[in-house]
């Protein structure tokens, strides 16, 4: 029997400004950051690929992320309705209906949303998991308690798990940038995709190997680059976590990606 497709629909849930030398070693000026999530329909189950800002960056951002990080960056551009829920609503997705959520690390812009998606299953690599349990860590790598804990049953990975035995939907550790950054691996009919996350900001940070410039383990994340540029001439293919150029060619949902 033919096993049944597997569908990949990208999602812009606002964007922000930040300042470019933050994101890639050598550059200067101001950048608009698209914050990507992406839905996966798989025939076992819903799968959300990071979920986003909390929607009270919209009207307080210094109360979330105190004064010093929302002066960084600028949250203008994160309007009601880009909220992960209002995304999915407007596509009719039920978010109280979505299985599982998996965070490619636990920074504000990638699991914000997560209190949105109250009854998905949350999975993320233990290493992550672990540092974001070790309060002197987490604020050192930029984590907020409030983003991260709403008592959603939470799925530990060690190293590469595949999420429904298949491997149509894969998530593989690209650490560094975070202690357990993960990207996501997805077999659609057409061939690979991966979501790299942040462990590859733009096209550029692939070709070049230039990293951002806080970076939890440099020399770990350019491993995880080693590792997405062998995905890729391997035939995959790899969407980067905030390279707005980039994004203008993803087909936003409804639209799948094929």
């Amino acid at each position: 029997m033919e096993a049944m497709s597997v569908k990949l629909f990208a999602m812009t849930c606002g964007r922000i400004t930040g300042r470019l030398k933050d994101m890639i070693e050598g550059e200067d000026g101001t950048v608009l950051l698209p914050i990507p999530s992406y839905l996966i329909e798989h025939p076992k189950g819903t799968v959300l690929f990071d979920t986003g800002m909390h929607p009270q960056l919209q009207h307080d951002a210094p109360g979330r992320l105190g004064e010093r990080v929302a002066r960084i960056f600028g949250f203008e551009t994160f309007q009601p309705g880009d909220e992960v829920s209002a995304r999915l609503e407007a596509i009719d997705h039920d978010p109280g209906k979505v299985h599982y959520i998996v965070n490619s690390h636990l920074h504000f812009d990638h699991c914000g949303g997560n209190q949105l998606i109250p009854n998905a299953t949350l999975v993320v690599q233990r290493r992550e998991w672990a540092a974001a349990q070790d309060a002197e860590l987490a604020a050192k790598v930029g984590f907020y308690r409030q983003d991260i804990d709403h008592g959603h049953p939470v799925i530990q990975a060690d190293g590469e798990h595949d999420l429904f035995g298949d491997g149509r939907v894969v998530c593989i550790p690209t650490h560094g940038h975070t202690p357990g950054h993960q990207s996501l691996r997805v077999r659609l009919d057409s061939g690979e995709v991966v979501l790299a996350g942040d462990a590859c900001y733009f096209c550029r940070s692939l070709r070049g190997r230039r990293l951002p410039r806080f970076v939890y383990d440099r020399e770990a994340m350019l491993a995880s680059l080693d590792r997405l540029a062998a995905l890729e001439q391997g035939g995959a293919r790899i969407f980067f976590g905030h390279d707005a150029e980039f994004w203008k060619s993803v087909p936003q949902a409804p639209e799948a990606i094929f």
